[in-house]
């Protein structure tokens, strides 16, 4: 795949003791080895499995992309809102939002993806039942009414899309998101409500204090658990911190894996909080609150904006808590706006993968 260079030479590293006692420097200057301790053949690509949801994720992925071929995404399906809500309540299936957005994420730059990418995000615009409803969406739910199978007909969209990855769902089942929100109720700051629905919890004007899902126990996918076991890297992260973000943590069997993975694991910050549900949080909150949630989950690197970074020893700090090196990094937009440029977060990825990994260039 033709590339542009990788922006790399402003990316700064803030380097905290890791696990065990050893510093990032010690660990990334191990011999260059993959997953089991096994010397990886140079020239060979990362496997990478990306967790997340909306545009979030799509942003890593439309980065990721650009920098491995061997890439899986794992997606959020919580969504109550819009047309994968009215899908969902029509006929009980997954909600296929933030699935579809993932699949855009991995077309290619050609005409053909371009193209592909186009179709399957318009939303149709009437005054009947199809107003606002995403082509994708429809497309996607036609598909697993057809073959019975979650992750077979994502992978025939993908194939269809020509996607650079594929896309999983983290669950089986439609899960529901609820939240402990103070002062979800202007009129009763001080108090505690559950909120329920993802699309509420994401803009709700209280304080979420945590959230959980519902089943509480919901059942992994095999594939995507597989896939976290079977990297080399794991990218959590930006997206909606409580809706997108710390869901995956909330499937017993994908946080297992996520700890039990010989993979290296990367945080990606946000590069603003998110009105509503993240207001005012520091960087280092989102990480607080993250741990709170899954107190037992390593991390290795924690990736965060230079510019959205004020206090750079309290981020350290609360790195430090998972045995993670921060890397700081140009990665926003230059038009002022709180969105990532796929390019110079896949500068800051390469650069983190070669300088903490066990494998070695790959291109």
């Amino acid at each position: 795949m033709t590339r542009r260079t990788p922006r790399l030479s402003r990316l700064r590293r803030v380097v905290p003791e890791g696990r065990g006692g050893r510093s990032a420097d010690a660990r990334a200057g191990r011999p260059e080895q993959a997953r089991g301790g096994k010397p990886r053949r140079r020239g060979t690509q990362p496997k990478v499995v990306a967790l997340g949801g909306g545009m979030g994720l799509s942003a890593s992925l439309a980065a990721l992309r650009r920098i491995t071929g061997d890439l899986t995404a794992v997606v959020t399906v919580a969504d109550d809102g819009g047309s994968s809500g009215r899908l969902r309540d029509e006929l009980g299936v997954l909600p296929p939002g933030d699935l579809r957005k993932a699949l855009a994420a991995l077309c290619g730059d050609d005409d053909w993806g371009q193209t592909w990418a186009r179709v399957i995000q318009h939303r149709f615009q009437s005054k009947g039942d199809l107003h606002e409803h995403a082509v994708g969406n429809l497309l996607i739910v036609a598909l697993w009414e057809q073959l019975g199978d979650h992750v077979q007909a994502l992978d025939l969209v993908g194939k269809l899309l020509g996607a650079h990855g594929r896309v999983l769902p983290m669950s089986a089942v439609p899960l529901e998101l609820q939240a402990l929100v103070k002062g979800h109720d202007p009129d009763r700051p001080e108090d505690v409500d559950t909120v329920r629905g993802q699309a509420t919890v994401a803009l709700t004007p209280g304080e979420v204090q945590s959230v959980h899902l519902v089943p509480n126990d919901p059942p992994a996918v095999p594939e995507a658990v597989e896939a976290v076991l079977d990297a080399d890297w794991v990218v959590l992260g930006p997206g909606s911190w409580f809706s997108s973000v710390i869901p995956h943590l909330l499937v017993p069997d994908l946080l297992d894996a996520l700890m039990e993975t010989k993979a290296r694991r990367v945080l990606s910050l946000n590069l603003a909080p998110q009105p509503g549900e993240t207001e005012g949080f520091s960087p280092q909150r989102h990480l607080e609150v993250l741990g709170r949630h899954a107190p037992k989950l390593a991390l290795d690197v924690v990736l965060a904006d230079e510019a959205a970074v004020p206090d750079r020893d309290s981020l350290t700090d609360a790195a430090k808590r998972f045995g993670a090196a921060v890397e700081l990094a140009p990665v926003a937009r230059t038009d002022g706006t709180p969105r990532h440029d796929p390019e110079l977060l896949a500068a800051a990825y390469d650069r983190i993968f070669r300088m903490h990994g066990r494998i070695g260039p790959w291109r």
